[in-house]
This record gives structure tokens, sequence and C-alpha cells, in this order.
């Protein structure tokens, strides 16, 4: 098992191409409830992952505590790579299908499920089991789409520190909600994938260039885009050689599902599967600084349950 330190060594050194075999340490479970009051993050553990999904979520209030009957809904998973689900580099079909299920169930007008890849599209969706699951579901108000690239709009970013403008997809700038399905995982350049990158996925124009100030840029991004439900996806994490990944000596498997309305804190919680804090992720610090939400996890209320 890694700590703190041997982590952010082997993500450092994972980065440059070298293939490692690390762990993940159980440091989730370590995480203290802070007096009532804060923002809640449900940390749920155990199995399958479809029931894992729906307990976390039950634990809020139910999916009717955030998806109102006739509402459009966007669920957003990373389905970025053309890799299976076995090789944690996209959110776990059966976790977004679950998710959908639930939607529909609290009466959504529709449910929107899109992603833009970085590999070609109709692979990722096809390989990483998303839209074969998603099939599975036989409701109308269910839309699983690629990209349009026409459909960016640029917006003005409100109190933009280091972007005052960017464009966005239209889908997401006109639905009700959006719900942000991450999975948990390394990225050479952010150190972690959560939910606050995961919105990158939305955003239109040469996205790479971000990457030299990504900490900056990502909360200035979720200044428009406001995740108003959180389940990050651990069930199987890529501790190195992300956000790609392709080689099983470089996931783990975890079981666990971390959820919120607050993104700041489902980031920072997720944050400890990996043994590090939101000052280790800085965007999760500096999301927190421009007032998106709690990073500080003495302030976060932790509720652990198990499946």
């Amino acid at each position: 098992m890694l700590n703190r330190r041997e982590f952010i060594r082997v993500a450092a050194v994972a980065g440059a191409g070298v293939v490692l075999n690390p762990g993940v340490p159980d440091g989730a479970w370590a995480a203290k409830p802070a007096p009532k009051g804060g923002p809640k993050v449900v940390m749920a553990k155990g199995g399958p992952v479809g029931r894992l999904t729906r307990e976390a979520v039950d634990a809020l209030g139910g999916m009717s505590a955030f998806v109102k009957k006739g509402e459009t809904v966007i669920v957003k998973p990373n389905i970025g790579w053309d890799r299976r689900p076995e090789f944690a580099a996209n959110t776990h079909p059966e976790l977004v299908a679950e998710v959908v299920r639930m939607c529909l169930e609290a009466g959504a007008a529709k449910v929107k499920v899109f992603d833009r890849p970085c590999n070609d599209p109709r692979r990722c969706y096809t390989n990483s089991g998303i839209a074969p699951e998603l099939e599975k579901i036989a409701d109308k108000r269910l839309e699983v789409s690629y990209i349009d690239e026409r459909r960016f709009r640029d917006v003005e970013i409100p109190g933009g520190v280091t972007i005052p403008r960017w464009s966005f997809y239209e889908d997401v700038l006109d639905a009700d909600k959006f719900i942000n399905l991450p999975i948990a995982k390394h990225h050479n350049a952010a150190v972690l994938t959560l939910g606050l990158k995961n919105v990158m996925g939305v955003i239109g124009k040469n996205r790479a260039v971000l990457h030299k100030k990504i900490h900056e840029y990502l909360p200035d991004l979720n200044r428009v885009v406001k995740s108003h439900l959180t389940i990050v996806d651990a069930t199987r994490v890529l501790v190195a050689n992300g956000p790609q990944g392709g080689s099983l000596a470089d996931v783990k498997v975890l079981d666990t599902v971390v959820a919120g309305a607050d993104v700041v804190s489902v980031d920072s919680v997720s944050c400890t599967l990996f043994g590090l804090g939101p000052a280790d992720v800085r965007y999760v610090q500096l999301a927190q600084d421009a007032g998106l939400g709690v990073a500080d996890l003495s302030r976060i209320d932790v509720k652990k349950i198990s499946v």
C-alpha cells in the first residue's frame, strides 16, 4: 500500500511513462464525520455496482431530492477512452445505468447522456460498456448521443480569474440539472481526475491548451457548469498512467462510491482514496478558494455505509 508521499512519487514517475504496480490505501475510511451542518458526503463500500450506487444516493435523500418531475437532466460520465471497463479509464457502465434509472423514476422528462471523448467516440461509447448497458433501458425519455461540435456556445464566465470566456455545450447550458459521474483515477497533469475535472467533457475548443494551467482553469469552468449531484466511481480506480491507462497492473479494486451535492466536498473526500488531501490536488483547494464548495475535510459530514 502507498502512503501520501509514495503515491505522489508513483504518479510523477508513471506520468513520465514508467509502468509501476502501485496500490491504494484504504484511507477513505479514515475520514471523520464533521459536526452536523457541513456538506454531506456519502461513502458507500461493497457491491454490486448498481446497488452500491443506489444506496449511496438513497442516503442523500434519494434521486427525487435532486431531480424533479418534468426536468431535463444531463448525466455526464467519463467516456473519454477506448478502454473496456476493467481498465478503469471510464465510468463503470452499471453505475451510469443505475443513475439513469433513478432519474427516470424521479420523473425526469428527458435524460441525456454524452461525453466528448479523446479517442474515437463510437469505439469509446461501445467498448466502455456504457452504450450497450444503456440500450437495455427501454425508455423514450433516455437520449444517448455523440457531441455535435456545432452546438457549443461561447459564454462569459462570471468571476472568471484565468478564463474570462470559453465555449460550453448548449445541452448543458439549457438543462435543468447536471449529474456528474466521474471515475476516480490518476491524471498526468491534474494529479487526479474527479468531479471538477469531469466537466472538461462538456467544453469546446482545443482543451489541450488548458492542461498547461489546469489547476487554475478548472475552478473557472465549474463556475459555469454547476454539478447538482456528483457521484464518483471508485469501484475500480486507476492509480498510475492516467488518464488513459491500459494495464490491469495499474488498477486497484476499491468497490467504493462517493456521492454528494457539493462537488468540491465530494472531490476532497475522494482524494483520501489515494492517500491524498485536497491540498495535494490543487484544483480542489482552488475551487474552495473560489467559493465553489468546501474542501476542508474537517467541515464535511461524511456518512459511511456498507452495502
